[in-house]
């Protein structure tokens, strides 16, 4: 498939023509230069062969600041693995002096560059493309990637291109499509989430520093691991509603992370080990476990904790104290720094992923299940009955099960989570949140 990546002086509008071009929201736009930090994958169609497009930071060459610098690598590494260049300027502003230092940088790669003369959003405007003609790179194409203006002509070549490449490029059988599953790394900020994701994947995928809030975006990533496929999606660190800076990247930042848990399969809540479970985290494993997703609780910088004063057991503890809606998540103690037990994730996250897709048939429920159950509430409570006429699994990812009761009164709390207690002491459902919907019918006179 055709690679395509986007780059750019700061703030020349690469993030939007990514968004136009994948004809979706993925990368954070504002007014703010530098919002986008790590490169951002999508895809684009226009015709019969698809492309993958990658959108990167503001390139500043010879940046020594920490997140300037991480940004220039994440470019470097997204020209790297591109077939064709899409180098984004600014058409209102002319040909600035880092403009021209780019270019250098960009001819010693090789691939074909295409100069996308941004901001030409009516037709009198055209004239300003003109001059980046002078550049000498293969095309030139003025667009305004907020209105949509242009992008078909270049759409329409990018089609062309990929279509090109797929001609020459070598086919053989072609493989199989697996299930992916979509893992969500969530937490509050400066907890290592960026750092675990770049120890899981290998490299460095992700900028890292000390400054909490540095990855905005939510980044994904596909690994392929001894033959399953897992993409992975490093969010921004979701803080207090209260304690989110005015600025809208920070807000749109912390909305795209709660929506990486809407679509994830299993969640990986990243705590600190050195600090515990804070009323932060409470609060995230209460969304993550409100987005159905099968959760694993990770504490990260376990090779700071001193080991005489803190045990496995004391933080499993900790977890089920200050977040019992997450009993049913496995705990793992790890350091991303290190690579200390990192690896014990993917069976966790692989078991929890089948876990949840589980499916119990009504005969068993019915005439297996609900009998012992029965028992084990009349030993528990024996002057009350459980009353539970007929029950079944309704959905899968979630397991949501519809409970038919007698009488007018809906079952109990606490008869419902002894239910979802003797469910998983049965069945399993490891790492998974298991719903439970009531449906109610008189008893007959």
């Amino acid at each position: 498939m055709l690679k395509i990546a986007i780059v750019g002086r700061p703030n020349v509008g690469k993030s939007t023509l990514f968004n136009r071009l994948c004809r979706s929201r993925r990368s954070i736009v504002g007014d703010e230069p530098g919002i986008t930090r790590d490169r951002i994958y999508g895809s684009v169609r226009w015709g019969d062969c698809p492309a993958e497009i990658l959108d990167t930071g503001g390139m500043i060459p010879d940046a020594r600041d920490t997140i300037p610098a991480g940004i220039l690598n994440q470019v470097e590494q997204a020209v790297a693995e591109s077939h064709l260049i899409l180098m984004v300027v600014d058409g209102r502003a002319g040909i600035t002096p880092l403009d021209e230092q780019l270019l250098p940088l960009l001819r010693r790669t090789g691939k074909p560059v295409w100069i996308v003369v941004n901001k030409i959003d009516a037709p009198a405007l055209e004239a300003h493309a003109a001059q980046f003609y002078a550049f000498g790179m293969d095309a030139v194409y003025p667009v305004s990637a907020e209105h949509g203006r242009g992008t078909v002509e270049l759409l329409e070549a990018i089609a062309e291109k990929a279509s090109a490449h797929s001609a020459g490029a070598e086919t053989g059988p072609e493989a199989e499509e697996e299930d992916e599953i979509r893992i969500a790394v969530v937490g509050r900020p400066n907890v290592g989430k960026s750092s675990l994701v770049n120890r899981l994947l290998g490299y460095e995928r992700s900028i890292v520093t000390d400054i909490p809030g540095t990855t905005r975006d939510s980044v994904d990533t596909l690994l392929v691991r001894e033959g399953f496929r897992y993409r992975i999606v490093d969010t921004a660190g979701i803080r207090r509603k209260g304690r989110v800076a005015p600025d809208r990247t920070e807000r749109v930042s912390v909305l795209m992370a709660r929506k990486s848990l809407e679509r994830a399969d299993v969640a990986i809540l990243v705590l600190d080990a050195e600090e515990g479970v804070t009323k932060l985290d409470a609060g995230i494993g209460g969304q993550a476990n409100e987005s159905g997703c099968s959760i694993i609780v990770v504490f990260n910088k376990w090779d700071k904790v001193e080991k005489s004063t803190a045990t496995f057991q004391e933080y499993t503890e900790r977890v089920s104290r200050r977040m019992k809606y997450l009993a049913y998540a496995p705990v793992l103690t790890l350091s991303a720094l290190t690579g200390q037990r990192v690896s014990r994730l993917f069976a966790m996250i692989r078991n929890a992923n089948e876990a949840r897709r589980l499916r119990i048939p009504t005969g068993t429920l019915n005439n297996v299940f609900v009998p012992k159950l029965e028992e084990s509430f009349r030993a528990h409570d024996p002057n009350h009955k459980l009353g539970i006429r007929y029950i079944t699994q309704a959905e899968t990812a979630p397991p949501t099960f519809v409970v038919f009761t007698q009488g007018r009164d809906r079952l109990h709390f606490s008869t419902e989570r002894h239910l979802v207690n003797r469910l998983r002491e049965k069945f399993g459902f490891y790492a998974t949140p298991i719903r439970i919907r009531q449906r109610r019918k008189p008893l007959k006179k």
